[in-house]
């Protein structure tokens, strides 16, 4: 008898397990694929035969849940949507649920206002989350593959997490850390010590359908390497580029945005207007701006050359950087901090002057015409 009510304990304990591991899944509720390719088994089991391949994309309906004692995998019943109607079982890590897709569009549509302000490409693959957090796996909507590009509309420092509340990393490896972390610690104590931040970095991003269903999200800094144009990149001198936009080209497109990894080297050259950053060896701050200087680049056709058309004194400068107009008639307006501490909108015209040369006019200054002789 004694030993009945053992076994009874332990099963029930089996089952509150797996219930408490198991997502949380209602008939009806619908998912999107959020894999290149996945299949719909006929069961959970390793044996299991594969009865319809999903691509990215495509929408499942949920019909119940479970997960798998022996691995911990969860795994959804779904009906796929083919012409069979197809039921069967899916991971449940390749399929992001409704409610989470919902959610990414409103953030997409916070934004849908806002230009490109850069691009980037992923340094190894991680993850796309709801907010710019990783102290847990709760925000996370699907695993990025490495090489992913996509729009930066946006950008936020956060405190850093303790590294006790960190759950999931989102760090890039670094190359050869294993091997070489034996032989580099003693030169790594003999290094002068970097401040360290107490900060990070979080871009908020525009995603393509062929990269995620989610079309917008947050991504960790670390991870990201901006894809600064080719017909730009060799001017960064002392400053990070943080955004950039064309001015030769007519305004309402993504004309700062690479479309694929490889466009960044294909860019016309033209005329362009930058935000740059100062560098800088410090702890950045939660408050500081995203930019301290302006700098336009002009481009010379005939000649095929590049000209500094502009360049700002030091300022304190936020985004979002927008460039309004049409053909030669077109200004750009970025917000600025005034010494009062007050952030307003400031609006720099574009003109050419009777050469032919692109001029600037910050604010509340008038176009300057050269006198004919």
């Amino acid at each position: 008898m004694k030993q009945t009510k053992v076994l009874l304990l332990i099963f029930f304990a089996l089952v509150l397990q797996v219930g408490c591991n198991s997502i949380i899944a209602k008939n009806g509720e619908t998912g999107v694929v959020i894999a290149r390719r996945a299949q719909v088994r006929s069961s959970t089991a390793v044996v299991a035969a594969d009865l319809v391949e999903v691509s990215r994309g495509d929408i499942v309906d949920i019909l119940d849940s479970s997960t798998v004692p022996e691995t911990g995998e969860k795994w959804l019943r779904v009906r796929a949507r083919d012409v069979e109607n197809t039921e069967g079982w899916i991971e449940a890590r390749n399929v992001m649920p409704q409610d989470v897709l919902d959610r990414a569009r409103q953030l997409a549509e916070e934004d849908k206002p806002i230009p490109a302000q850069a691009a980037g490409q992923l340094r190894a693959s991680t993850n796309l989350r709801l907010t710019p957090d990783r102290s847990n796996n709760e925000n996370i909507m699907m695993k990025l593959e490495s090489g992913a590009v996509f729009d930066i509309v946006g950008w936020k420092r956060v405190p850093k997490p303790k590294s006790s509340e960190t759950t999931e990393s989102d760090d890039a490896p670094k190359a050869g850390s294993a091997q070489q972390s034996n032989n580099r610690s003693r030169r790594d104590e003999d290094a002068p010590k970097v401040p360290e931040e107490t900060n990070e970095l979080w871009y908020k991003v525009r995603l393509p359908p062929s990269v995620s269903p989610a079309p917008a999200g947050w991504i960790y800094g670390k991870q990201v390497e901006l894809m600064v144009p080719s017909d730009i990149i060799f001017y960064r001198t002392g400053r990070e580029f943080v955004a950039w936009r064309r001015l030769d080209e007519e305004t309402g497109g993504n004309e700062s945005t690479p479309k694929d990894k490889d466009a960044a080297k294909e860019a016309k050259p033209g005329s362009w207007v930058i935000l740059e950053k100062s560098s800088s060896n410090e702890p950045r701050k939660l408050d500081e701006p995203d930019f301290d200087r302006i700098y336009v680049l002009g481009y010379d056709k005939n000649r095929q050359e590049h000209y500094t058309a502009y360049r700002s004194p030091d300022l304190k400068g936020f985004l979002p950087l927008r460039v309004e107009g049409r053909g030669d008639n077109k200004t750009f307006i970025v917000r600025i901090q005034g010494d009062d501490g007050q952030i307003q909108d400031a609006e720099y015209k574009i003109y050419r002057d009777d050469k032919g040369i692109l001029k600037v006019s910050a604010p509340n200054e008038q176009p300057r015409t050269r006198r004919k002789k």
